[in-house]
């Protein structure tokens, strides 16, 4: 069947994740973050995705930004920074996340050729819509899907549900494309064709699915689509 939906997962996979740590790092005053900036942001990110988990399976849901300041307290904890000042500046960054360079092209090149485009993701409406705004690309995406209408995060089957009920699609017409192995599989589980884009080279995630396309970034997305 002809793929005619294009979903995204947001963070990591169209806006990079590491961005507010590595920016907070270059600015004046931050000299402490500025060599603890790489684990900090990794670890941020490791938290948020644990949290969310957590929270989907004890059925203990808070919104993303919840998760998100929970998961920076861990990481700042770890690094040994103790700063009010930091904190604030590094979660007003996180509503600004750059979109990785290749974005707004392949975006483009998926509207060009007739293609629903989303974003569906763990991130609160409000998280989202700053995000969006920040990278300039609100008008290529034909809707912003976000996990606070079903109250679950990712991967429970209700979030993948709101592809299908938003474009009257049938799962084999959806293209979904994350950079969480774990989210790509788990969506292909669900029924849909995935794409993992695996940035770091990291090993395919031991679960009973697995992505059926493997790349390196999003420069691929719409050849991808088009031939499928």
């Amino acid at each position: 069947m002809t793929i005619t939906t294009c979903v995204f997962d947001a963070y990591g996979t169209l806006f990079d994740v590491s961005a507010a740590a590595r920016q907070a790092a270059q600015e004046p005053g931050s000299e402490a973050l500025a060599e603890a900036w790489p684990r900090l942001a990794a670890d941020w990110r490791a938290k948020q995705l644990e949290y969310s988990w957590m929270r989907a399976v004890t059925g203990a849901h808070a919104d993303f930004w919840t998760v998100t300041q929970d998961g920076l307290d861990w990481a700042m904890e770890a690094a040994g920074l103790n700063d009010a000042g930091l904190r604030a500046r590094l979660l007003a960054l996180y509503w600004e996340l750059a979109a990785y360079p290749e974005v707004p092209a392949m975006l483009t090149r998926l509207k060009a050729a007739g293609m629903n485009t989303a974003i569906l993701s763990n991130g609160s409406p409000e998280m989202l819509e700053g995000a969006v705004s920040s990278a300039g690309i609100g008008d290529l995406l034909d809707d912003v899907l976000s996990v606070e209408s079903v109250g679950v995060f990712k991967p429970h089957p209700s979030v993948y549900d709101l592809v299908r009920a938003r474009f009257g699609c049938d799962k084999a017409e959806v293209l979904f494309v994350s950079s969480n192995g774990w989210d790509a599989g788990c969506a292909a589980g669900y029924g849909f064709t995935t794409a993992w884009v695996n940035r770091a080279g990291q090993p395919v995630d031991r679960l009973p699915w697995r992505p059926a396309h493997v790349l390196s970034d999003l420069t691929g997305i719409p050849a991808l689509a088009e031939g499928l």
